[in-house]
């Protein structure tokens, strides 16, 4: 068995097509099924479902498929510990974050890259579903998200926050004056707020629900960005935690105003895998998470 082969499959299981799979390997599509076949015939179990197109894998081939990337992760995880030793920490660091905590992930990443200098980062913003499919995938090292609401499982978590949530309103605005909205209140205006597959919407509606409101966002989308210049530019508000304060991200044009009845909290925490050891790379991001010690 080669490591060869088990990526092979595991891009194979990621883009679904034979081509689309080769040209992510930098191989030949002959060359993948090849490496593909030749390892079934070791296995001794078919790992694709035969046909003329890609048909999906085989409950064997899913099997494998899990091995395959806890196989190469460890794998990875072997290299990073030996140039350890070296007194070298090297590498990429994957780290996912659901996007209202993109600030927090920012000073981790610049943290983590000042201690380590020949260490890069990957951020990658994504859904708190999406930090938990690819953990279990090892296609990123480490997630921000919520602990305390809808938490994933298998994994150790290092708390770093707890947030309450604020309303945002344009400094011009006269809700910027104001020292408290309630959430029955902000009901009413027009919103812009992060789409319904993502959890920060998901607890902003369950806030919405407890104050007995049912609001209708008029602008809605994937990243906080284009919320931000909403209402920056516009008499839009949205909501949203307090590290976006905090993170020093937020344009000058726009004003945090507390959200009451309720107030709400929630914990913000890094997760990793829940293995042993560590790879080197995760610790990394590990110890500036727990801080000095």
């Amino acid at each position: 068995m080669q490591l060869r082969q088990l990526e092979y499959v595991t891009a194979l299981a990621r883009e679904r097509h034979f081509g689309r799979a080769a040209a992510a390997c930098h191989v030949s599509q002959p060359s993948l099924s090849g490496g593909i076949r030749a390892l079934e015939e070791e296995l001794g179990v078919p790992i694709v479902v035969r046909g003329r197109r890609y048909a999906g894998l085989t409950p064997e081939g899913e099997r494998v498929v899990a091995w395959a990337h806890r196989l190469l992760a460890d794998a990875e995880g072997l290299r990073e510990d030996l140039a350890a030793m070296r007194g070298e920490v090297t590498g990429r660091l994957r780290l996912g974050a659901i996007p209202t905590a993109l600030p927090i992930a920012s000073q981790f990443s610049a943290a983590v890259a000042a201690v380590h200098p020949g260490l890069a980062v990957t951020v990658l913003s994504l859904t708190s579903r999406e930090i938990e499919r690819r953990l279990g995938e090892y296609e990123i090292d480490a997630g921000i998200t919520y602990l305390d609401n809808e938490p994933i499982g298998g994994v150790r978590t290092i708390p770093v926050a707890r947030e309450r949530y604020v309303l945002y309103v344009n400094a011009d605005d006269p809700l910027a004056k104001r020292r408290s909205v309630t959430w029955a209140d902000a009901a009413a205006l027009p919103l812009c707020l992060l789409t319904p597959n993502m959890q920060n919407r998901r607890i902003i509606d369950a806030a919405f629900t407890t104050a007995g409101a049912a609001p209708a966002p008029r602008v809605e989308s994937d990243d906080i960005v284009p919320l931000w210049e909403h209402v920056a530019h516009g008499r839009w508000c949205t909501i949203g935690p307090t590290s976006w304060i905090e993170g020093g991200a937020l344009p000058d044009e726009i004003v945090a105003v507390p959200l009451t009845e309720p107030e709400v909290e929630k914990e913000i925490g890094v997760v990793v895998p829940d293995r042993d050891p560590l790879p080197t790379i995760t610790r990394a991001l590990v110890d500036v998470a727990r801080g000095p010690a």
